[in-house]
């Protein structure tokens, strides 16, 4: 009994063959969102086949298993007709995913004793302070709060800048004074009362990194973090040195125009300024996941375990946790024309690192995500399959009144099984009228006020699909019907002001 238990624990942990790492690769990539039609067969589509519907021009991903990256690929190009493929070298933007790589900077610190994680981040600053006021008086604003979102700070997100654009300093970032184009990072909710996701306090933990330690923001994590463990291509400089510049993709929005510039610049970098690869993620992910297991030389066991811990709600110290599962880490991001995926798990080493050049990214992703997940046995719980997928699938591979008689059928028998929400019904309708197929968008919006009566959104969208068949009286009718419904709906006044005119 004894050797039989040896062969077969020794069985199961050989590495796979070249053939068999290749038919799972396989599996995954044509593994995407089935779609069962009643009396046909299942409807799928690959990978391939999903990025060239939803226009995202390329794709870059690592799956890690075992805390060891098992395989990685790249598909598609890096800018949309052009004939540059995405390789594995090929940066791409992090958006806030840089944010998790940014608190790990701040935990090695707080790990040697140089920062507090509960002091108030005013003692530590020195170019600029966080103003106080009535939010403050009895609260403060601290690290833990900060990389929790739950400081009470302002500013969701950040849009960047055109690279032609002027720069603003980070004082003029933090006060909202021109040429920022954000409002000000202010604390308008008493700290450690709510968990608001806010980029704003990421920007200011960067601020604190710079005055105490008197560095440049990518050489502070270059040292801390990504020297250390081998991250060799990722870089928080902004703009880009032109040898890195070179090795880029370029940003698409979700029409597969290209970002004027090919992408912005983002002085906010603790919040969005990463470039990297799923390569280097992987990496990344691996370290921390080895780090909770105590074998890491980054970060201790217990600072590892600190940083996966849930503050307030899902939100850790710079990770979100897994629902019903804490100890599945990761983030997710976008930045103008990109988005990235990171999913981790801390007990198994396993993951995926995924990045595209497009701001439809997340939706491919998405779908890729599940597919790995099924492949490789995650304890996950995946994404609700987006009802939009399913139309915008149902509308090329059997046509508009199809998919929508389906959709009627979906959302009668399996209602719990898709998130039927109008936003969803509106991309598809706008998608089809940006590709100028009137008719099939026309037919996906009028299906979405019939479903969404009440919301003001749905009757804004005909309307717009209306003005751009020349139905004047039609556009008129439904964005006077969706000013009624949301009487601040500043774009509705403005096109009737248009369309009387």
């Amino acid at each position: 009994m004894r050797w039989g238990r040896f062969l077969l624990v020794f069985c199961l942990s050989l590495p796979l063959t070249a053939d068999q790492t290749a038919e799972r690769i396989a599996r995954v990539e044509n593994g995407l969102l089935s779609v069962e039609v009643p009396g046909q067969p299942a409807l799928r589509l690959s990978l391939a086949e999903w990025m060239k519907l939803l226009k995202v021009p390329g794709v870059s991903v690592a799956v890690f298993d075992d805390f060891k990256i098992v395989w990685s690929r790249a598909y598609g190009v890096r800018e949309a007709g052009r004939p540059e493929p995405v390789t594995l070298g090929t940066l791409f933007q992090a958006g806030s995913i840089s944010k998790p790589v940014a608190a790990t900077a701040t935990m090695y610190y707080v790990q040697r004793g140089k920062l507090s994680l509960d002091e108030n981040v005013n003692n530590k600053l020195v170019t600029w302070k966080v103003p106080d006021n009535e939010f403050t008086t009895k609260e403060k604003v601290t690290l833990r709060r900060i990389m929790s979102h739950s400081a009470g700070l302002t500013v969701h997100g950040f849009p960047g800048y055109a690279v032609d654009a002027p720069m603003p300093t980070m004082v003029q970032i933090f006060n909202g004074e021109k040429p920022a184009n954000t409002a000000a990072i202010r604390v308008d909710v008493v700290p450690g009362t709510i968990h608001r996701y806010a980029g704003g306090g990421t920007t200011v933990m960067q601020q604190l990194l710079v005055d105490v330690f008197h560095k440049p923001f990518p050489q502070l994590l270059r040292e801390t973090v990504l020297g250390r463990i081998g991250m060799n291509d990722s870089t928080y400089e902004q703009p880009l040195p032109p040898a890195r510049a070179a090795l880029t993709a370029t940003g698409h929005r979700r029409d597969g125009q290209i970002v004027k510039g090919k992408w912005h610049i983002y002085p906010e970098m603790a919040a969005a300024g990463l470039w990297t690869t799923p390569i280097d993620l992987a990496k990344y992910a691996i370290e921390i996941g080895k780090a909770w297991n105590g074998r890491s030389k980054l970060l201790s066991e217990q600072t590892a375990r600190l940083m996966l811990t849930p503050q307030i709600e899902r939100a850790a110290l710079g990770f979100f946790t897994g629902e019903g599962n804490p100890r599945q880490f990761g983030h997710n991001g976008a930045d103008e024309g990109f988005q990235a995926l990171l999913i981790a798990f801390a007990d198994t080493g396993q993951g995926a690192a995924i990045m595209a050049n497009s701001d439809n990214g997340m939706r491919a992703m998405n779908l890729l995500a599940n597919s790995i997940a099924r492949e490789y046995g995650w304890k996950y719980t995946a994404p609700r399959t987006s009802i939009g997928d399913v139309m915008l699938f149902l509308v090329e591979t059997r046509g508009v009144d199809a998919a929508i008689a389906q959709y009627r059928e979906l959302k009668r028998s399996r209602p719990d099984d898709y998130g039927f929400q109008e936003f969803q019904l509106n991309s598809v309708g706008y998608g089809l009228l940006q590709a100028k197929r009137l008719p099939e968008a026309l037919k996906i919006l009028e299906l979405n006020t019939e479903m969404f009566p009440d919301a003001a959104n749905p009757w804004d969208s005909l309307a717009e699909a209306h003005m751009n068949f020349g139905h004047k009286d039609m556009a008129i009718k439904f964005y006077e019907k969706s000013l009624q419904l949301n009487p601040k709906n500043d774009n509705a006044g403005k096109m009737l002001q248009k369309l009387r005119q």
